[in-house]
């Protein structure tokens, strides 16, 4: 069977896409990560809101427009910290704990969810109470109230996603991987903080 070669152009937009993607992920790494997350963070807000907006319907709520403002917060979060923060911290990760070390995958797994997840969830916080522009009082009580509880969630949800993306995807499309996932998961923070 011959092989044949197939112009960039004529590839299927996926495949364009993909091609585009890993460009730019070469070529500017922290910045593509940083664009994907807001992306991703503000999808997974709208996917809250419209699960949100669902339940009401159902129980014959009333349904409330789409929140752009919430949206915006969660692009903002994305593209300025969940993107740069990760890429640097999966950087580190795998110059503190090399392939080569032979406890590497039960070390890496215990300094993402032990150290990294409870200080990230921590930083998601703080950084929504301050596009949100409430006060210190306003976000001690979101931590005291829903803090602990996000947080377990967030060990069982992600554990065994975390387990994977640490230990066998490659270090340059780790923060693509935990963005799938965090569309989801910001769904869940967007409904668990209100």
């Amino acid at each position: 069977m011959t092989a044949h070669s197939v112009p960039v152009r004529e590839a299927p937009l996926h495949f364009r896409l993909l091609q585009q993607y890993l460009f730019l992920l070469k070529k500017y790494p922290v910045l593509t990560k940083s664009v994907t997350s807001g992306i991703l963070s503000t999808l997974g807000n709208l996917l809250s809101q419209s699960l949100e907006a669902r339940k009401k319907a159902k129980y014959g709520g009333s349904v409330d427009g789409i929140d752009t403002a919430a949206a915006i917060r969660y692009a903002v979060y994305g593209l300025f910290i969940t993107g740069p923060v990760s890429h640097y911290f999966y950087q580190l990760m795998e110059l503190w704990m090399p392939s080569t070390d032979p406890y590497c995958i039960v070390k890496r797994l215990l300094l993402d969810r032990l150290f990294f997840a409870p200080g990230f969830l921590l930083l998601f916080y703080f950084v929504m109470n301050i596009l949100e522009a409430k006060g210190w009082e306003h976000f001690e009580k979101k931590v005291r109230g829903t803090y602990w509880t996000a947080l377990k969630m967030n060990w069982k949800v992600w554990t065994p996603f975390q387990f994977i993306n640490v230990n066998f995807v490659p270090v340059q499309f780790r923060v693509l991987f935990a963005n799938m996932v965090a569309l989801f998961w910001y769904a869940y923070l967007a409904s668990v903080r209100k």
